[in-house]
């Protein structure tokens, strides 16, 4: 009746601790905010890992490790890699 299927894409906020994908699209507005992201190195196409949710976003991206704010991983979607 039903078929099998999964979620492949999500904001970086529903992401699990350990849980990795790809980075599609920021949906930010504030030039200030988007040009800190993208400083940072986190830019579509970018891999990226979740190490720590709370108290705040820690991933990473390549071989740094970043702190995010609640409200930019909201921001942030990410095509998941569940290999």
């Amino acid at each position: 009746m039903f078929t099998k299927f999964s979620i492949t894409g999500s904001s970086l906020e529903m992401l699990k601790k350990g849980e990795q994908g790809i980075i599609k699209f920021c949906n930010i507005k504030d030039e200030k905010s988007l040009q800190k992201l993208i400083s940072m190195g986190i830019t579509p196409g970018t891999f990226i890992a979740v190490e720590q949710r709370f108290p705040c976003f820690v991933i990473r991206v390549g071989e740094r490790r970043l702190t995010l704010t609640r409200e930019l991983a909201q921001r942030i979607y990410v095509r998941i890699d569940d290999e």
